[in-house]
């Protein structure tokens, strides 16, 4: 189950709360960060890759809106106020959703629906094996298809990425990358790989097979990761 990366921003702590509350019951999202105003935020979405943020319009200092509107790549956002004079607004920054204080469970169910509804069709999407990415690599922005891709390798805070024909190694986290690629088509096996499971060529033991210039490597698959495997496994078994 492929799991969303949320962050909270309002300036009301029992408002937080109730988000925080109803967030742990909902296993598709994971709670990055609980934060009560926008510069905080602002030093989050710096420090991590957000799927979804939950903002107050109306907050001290910069108001929600105008904390949205300074963002230029932000998240997907639902956006809560006690005010409903703000919902035209929200809407025209192509928001999620709108909730209303206090927010029940139902509601939030509601729009978090609506939210992994649209994930599921940008997951879909970025499936197709014409789809790429670009990561950079020797001073310049590389494109990689992701189905050129056999194996990603993680080195402290570089990680390999390893085609048929060559390798690209970029300067980041392995979690980071790991969230922007597609989870029909890679598998995290181990704390160290990333795998394209259509280059798997057989499972031994606790072992994965890759065919890498015409030989085959062998790559281990860690004891948290073998459930995933074996689900796969046994989903595409004759």
């Amino acid at each position: 189950m492929h799991q969303y990366k949320v962050i909270i921003v309002d300036d009301e702590p029992l408002a937080r709360e109730i988000l925080e509350s109803h967030l742990a019951s909902l296993e598709q999202f994971e709670l990055v960060a609980s934060c009560q105003n926008a510069i905080e935020a602002n030093d989050v979405l710096q420090r991590h890759d957000i799927d979804l943020m939950f903002l107050d319009i109306q907050m001290p200092k910069i108001t929600g809106l105008e904390f949205l509107k300074s963002l230029s790549h932000p998240p997907e956002v639902i956006m809560t106020t006690a005010y409903a004079d703000y919902a035209v607004e929200g809407f025209d920054l192509n928001v999620i959703d709108y909730l209303m204080k206090p927010i029940s469970l139902e509601r939030l169910m509601q729009a978090t629906n609506k939210f992994l509804e649209k994930a599921s069709v940008s997951l879909k999407g970025m499936a197709d094996e014409d789809e790429f990415f670009f990561v950079k690599a020797d001073k310049k922005m590389i494109k990689i298809h992701f189905n050129d891709i056999l194996y990603i390798e993680g080195l402290k805070d570089y990680v390999i990425i390893k085609k048929q024909t060559n390798r690209v190694i970029t300067l980041q986290t392995m979690k980071s990358l790991e969230a922007k690629l597609p989870s029909n088509i890679f598998m995290r096996i181990h704390r160290s790989y990333i795998v394209n499971v259509n280059k798997i060529t057989a499972v031994f033991g606790s072992m994965v097979e890759i065919q890498e210039n015409g030989k085959p490597k062998n790559i281990s698959v860690g004891k948290n990761y073998k459930e995933s495997l074996t689900d796969l496994i046994e989903a595409n078994k004759l």
